[in-house]
């Protein structure tokens, strides 16, 4: 359940959406808040490279504000979703309670809030273009314990390629994103912690 608890920093996999006026090389904070909020829905497939060097993959579900689920793929058996301010971390293979965080301790809630501004003070330590993409550091600025996420977008359209979250444990997590749809319909019910696996009923 450790290695899974990443899955409940990883913020964002927000994928293609235009964003007017994108330039070549760095994108302003401006255009990166602006993308972010665009998005209403993402689905599509991730991988992910643990702390422990393992890798996973599987498909995961964005209805902002504040809905997100991650389905892992066998022989994984997790289930992470985000909904009405807590993240629950369920694993098939393990004999315990679901796991259950309040939303606004992860990085997760920088990127899923009704209204992104990553102007505000002191959320964004870091803002580096690497040559093919703009890297984004954000954290709390009330909570700089909770870690922070590095996000990596590229322009012409923006998009959201990959992201790296560090934990406040010393733990870092990467998801890198594959192929996604945006702006599709996604049953809300794919969101009920008190159901978090309703099966063939979606």
């Amino acid at each position: 359940m450790k290695r899974l608890a990443g899955a409940v920093l990883v913020a964002a996999g927000l994928m293609a959406a235009p964003v007017a006026h994108a330039q070549e090389g760095k994108l302003s904070l401006g255009e990166v808040s602006s993308y972010l909020n665009a998005l209403t829905t993402v689905e599509g497939a991730f991988t992910q490279i643990n702390g422990d060097g393992s890798i996973s993959t599987g498909k995961l579900y964005l209805k902002r504000p504040g809905r997100m689920r991650f389905e892992y793929n066998p022989p994984d058996t997790a289930l992470v979703v985000a909904s009405a301010g807590a993240v629950v971390i369920a694993d098939g293979k393990s004999n315990q309670n679901p796991e259950t965080y309040p939303l606004r301790r992860t990085p997760l809630s920088l990127i899923l809030d009704k209204d992104v501004n990553l102007s505000r003070a002191e959320m964004v330590v870091g803002h580096d273009f690497d040559g093919t993409a703009t890297v984004v550091t954000a954290q709390d600025p009330e909570h700089p314990e909770y870690g922070n996420i590095q996000m990596k977008f590229t322009a012409n359209p923006v998009e959201l390629r990959q992201w790296v979250v560090n934990d406040s444990g010393g733990g870092s997590t990467t998801v890198i994103l594959g192929e996604v749809d945006v702006g599709g319909a996604i049953p809300n019910r794919l969101f009920d912690i008190e159901r978090p696996n309703p099966g063939n009923d979606r």
